[in-house]
């Protein structure tokens, strides 16, 4: 399976993803409760412009604005009926905007966020249904030339294989990152050991796999030390932090991250083993400058200790300082109900 994530590695010590998607879009109009995803087809021009801004600021790495795309999310705008032509949509426009910023060398990744609903037992949704969703998006996605599945902000075991199933079906290499909460694992109970030890039974492996979002740059980076610990020496890690903390002002929510938090924060990630570095919710052009120029300028040291990490990025909770290995069939039951499903579909208003 042809795998350009890969071969660009191999020639690169890091490479440099890119920032938020719905923070971006709703500095250029994008209104609460709609989906950015209908930009692909209504307003096209402004998603090649969202995905310039971050070539333009040096990303290696761009996702496609297909976070929400699977026909369980776009039900709730009335296209469930245009999964495909959303999703091949985003990545052309993604291949039209490398183009037109002269460079030959960003990788397209095809952006797959959660269904928004629960698996069974908790939810209606079957493994099955999952990956017949999932693998609708992907061939979108694939006819549109994404260079690989993007598999991000996921917290149950399930919709990670639900996922895979769907990129193996488009035939598309494929990353996954789970997103880590206060307390060191993600909302449906996983630690980022017990991730590493899913994305070394998966078939195929991920060409890449760590963490995104979650609650701020400190604790994604407790996670990824103890991915780090987990791992196998050939394995690529991912983080994609939030730019600091959301906090809520005047009816908005605002992200206290600083370019010079994000700097230092893409400075620890690479000390820590990590080779893609990016930003998420709140997560800026100027942000992404700062990073790459870090990153340059940066001779990469030593794991660093957590209290480097919280002496540079913030206090991190108790629970994600140190999390342990443990079977799969440890990870304790999620939370039903509301909460649950509001969880499930994280990022839509913040991503």
């Amino acid at each position: 399976m042809a795998d350009r994530l890969t071969d660009l590695l191999e020639t690169r010590p890091w490479l440099l993803a890119d920032g938020a998607t719905g923070t971006n879009f709703f500095a250029m109009g994008l209104q609460h409760g709609d989906a950015p995803e209908l930009w692909n087809l209504d307003r096209p021009d402004d998603v090649v412009r969202h995905y310039r801004s971050f070539i333009d600021a040096g990303s290696d790495v761009i996702l496609t604005n297909t976070f929400g795309g699977t026909a369980n999310r776009l039900k709730l705008h009335g296209a469930q009926d245009r999964v495909f032509e959303i999703n091949k949509a985003a990545a052309e426009l993604a291949h039209r905007a490398i183009e037109e910023s002269g460079r030959k060398d960003v990788i397209v990744a095809g952006s797959m966020g959660p269904t928004g609903d629960l698996f069974q037992p908790l939810g209606p949704l079957t493994v099955e249904e999952g990956a017949a969703a999932f693998a609708e998006q992907a061939r979108g996605l694939a006819a549109g030339g994404a260079d690989l599945a993007w598999i991000e902000t996921i917290s149950a075991v399930d919709e990670v294989q639900a996922a895979v199933m769907g990129a193996k079906a488009a035939a598309l290499p494929y990353a996954v990152t789970l997103s880590f909460d206060t307390n060191g694992r993600t909302m449906m109970g996983v630690t980022p050991a017990q991730f590493a030890a899913l994305t070394h039974e998966l078939e195929p492996r991920p060409v890449a796999f760590g963490g995104n979002c979650g609650t701020g740059a400190s604790e994604l980076m407790a996670a990824i030390l103890n991915l780090e610990e987990a791992k196998d020496a050939a394995d690529v890690l991912i983080a994609k932090s939030n730019c600091g903390i959301p906090e809520y002002v005047d009816g908005e929510i605002h992200y206290t991250g600083t370019p010079e938090l994000m700097a230092d924060y893409a400075r620890l990630a690479l000390d820590a083993g990590v080779r893609i570095i990016g930003g998420c919710c709140g997560t800026t052009p100027e942000h992404i400058r700062a990073m790459r120029s870090a990153l340059e300028a940066h001779e990469k040291g030593s794991p660093p200790e957590m209290a480097t990490v919280i002496a540079k990025l913030g206090e991190i909770s108790k629970g994600a300082e140190q999390q342990q290995a443990g079977p799969l069939g440890d990870i304790p039951e999620a939370p039903a109900g509301r909460e649950g499903r509001r969880r499930g579909r994280r990022g839509r208003a913040t991503g």
